[in-house]
């Protein structure tokens, strides 16, 4: 086998990409990258009745998204292709007969009723259900006649009876299972497609992958992928199976039902690839210098199978969060407008896009709200009055601007101050701003009025709402005029 290491995944191509699906391709990635090898994405859709139409381009969009590009693909083309497994079906044909003329598989003609019968029997008996291997023995001769008559028919794998059959797993070890408990595994389907089980042993074979690293719930099919290998005389890569991604609660993998499964979520919500790289690979590996914020560089650069966490990691979407937060306050306010603008035009986002549309004037909101942030789409929420007029009808101005802290005649007084004085400012500079400030802070105790209440109803006058970033670095932003207006807005919805 060539001594480069070749790593893959092999996903289904049956939905939108699959946040297990990227955490698979960046434990693979992750190992190939890290020791000069190739990182190969195999597109398994012989099942074509779940087959869905665009996913394959889904997860090729979310992988580059990510940086996980691969060496080869369906899209990237390369040396083994083709990389889908409906165009290789020659292939498992000619390998499935091989293995027919070495009597390690056969014919079976068994209609879906018989195995319907017989499966019912066998609970009924309380016995496991497996197939009764009634096709077993009839002749290779007996059998190509039946096939050359039209019958329908699969392909089924011998499992020998009485055997031990050893599965060495590189974070597992050595792991047994007795044969008898192993199914006759169809190979090749009555439509002519191959199972998961032939294609996956022939494509690893020819794709030269060296490790076969895929989720543990893949287990249990290891014997018969052993045996395949035995039967064809290949060498066996190097089985790794690493724990999945469990549902919030523990309980089952990181599913649908739960919300949080397709990679596009995160996505349009305003998740940074980095990000969730880096919280994917913290679930399961610890960095060796204690890091919990860490680039996708030294996760290929430290990280090896051996390191792995055996137990399967619980999905956290707020520590998730946590990471992603704090990647967005690293960033330059130029990189996060530039994020900010691809975020909201991914999510076709016009009223938002227009907004960005001012890009001076954005750099000078993002920075109030950027330790605010969590997730990208936070951004609208958080900055709305910076770019549209809060409402000030008379409703809200009694739930807001009275509830304030003030009675109505007082607000007036103070929103009228405030209005003379920023209307006095002749050069808008933070320090002729902050002696407005003074002023106010004079007639709320000239008042006897509390500081803080006095300060709240201008908030509330110039953005609708009673938090915002500090008061003067909002009145800073929004400028003269805007701020005037603004007060007017309000004195007169009073």
């Amino acid at each position: 086998m060539n001594e480069t290491v070749r790593t893959r995944i092999a996903p289904s191509p049956t939905g939108l990409a699959h946040l297990g699906t990227i955490y698979q391709a960046l434990i693979n990635y992750a190992y190939a990258k890290g020791r000069g090898g190739n990182f190969i994405w195999r597109s398994e859709d012989t099942d074509q009745a779940r087959f869905v139409k665009g996913a394959e381009e889904n997860l090729n969009e979310h992988l580059h998204w990510f940086g996980l590009v691969p060496d080869e693909s369906p899209f990237e083309g390369g040396k083994f292709e083709p990389y889908r497994q409906s165009e290789r079906l020659e292939t498992y044909q000619k390998y499935a007969k091989e293995l027919i003329s070495k009597d390690h598989a056969y014919y079976c003609f068994c209609t879906s009723e018989r195995l319907t019968k017989v499966r019912e029997q066998m609970q009924k008996d309380g016995i496991p259900p497996m197939y009764d291997k009634y096709c077993i023995n009839l002749s290779i001769e007996e059998s190509e006649e039946r096939v050359k008559k039209g019958e329908n028919f699969v392909i089924r794998m011998k499992i020998p009876l009485d055997e031990t059959i050893k599965v060495y797993d590189e974070v597992l070890g050595e792991i047994l299972f007795d044969s008898n408990t192993i199914d006759d595994q169809v190979l090749i389907k009555s439509d002519g497609f191959p199972t998961y089980h032939m294609a996956v042993v022939v494509d690893d074979y020819l794709m030269e992958i060296t490790h076969m690293v895929r989720a543990r719930e893949w287990l249990p099919s290891s014997p018969k992928q052993v045996l395949l290998y035995r039967y064809f005389g290949w060498e066996l890569p190097k089985l790794i199976h690493v724990p999945v991604i469990l549902n919030s609660d523990g309980k089952g993998k990181l599913s649908k039902r739960h919300g949080h499964s397709s990679a596009d979520y995160y996505r349009l919500q305003g998740f940074l690839p980095k990000a969730i790289l880096n919280y994917l690979a913290q679930i399961i590996w610890n960095h060796p210098k204690g890091k919990e914020i860490f680039d996708v560089k030294d996760f290929v650069k430290y990280f090896d199978f051996k390191d792995i966490s055996s137990q399967g990691p619980r999905f956290d979407l707020d520590k998730l969060k946590w990471i992603n937060g704090q990647y967005i306050r690293k960033l330059k306010v130029t990189e996060l407008y530039e994020m900010l603008v691809e975020h909201y035009t991914y999510t076709k986002d016009e009223e938002t896009l227009k907004w960005l549309e001012d890009k001076d004037y954005s750099l000078k909101v993002i920075p109030l709200i950027q330790e605010r942030l969590s997730i990208l789409s936070d951004f609208k929420g958080l900055v709305s009055y910076f770019y549209m007029d809060p409402r000030h009808s008379e409703t809200e101005a009694k739930n807001l601007l009275i509830k304030s802290g003030q009675d109505k005649d007082q607000i007036m007084v103070l929103l009228s101050f405030v209005h003379d004085e920023i209307k006095k400012v002749e050069s808008w500079k933070t320090v002729n701003l902050h002696k407005v400030e003074t002023e106010i802070r004079n007639l709320a105790e000239k008042n006897t009025w509390k500081t803080l209440n006095a300060f709240m109803p201008i908030r509330v006058a110039l953005t609708g709402t009673r938090q915002s970033p500090p008061l003067f670095d909002v009145i800073e932003v929004l400028g003269q005029e805007k701020t005037l207006q603004r007060l007017n807005q309000a004195i007169q919805s009073l």
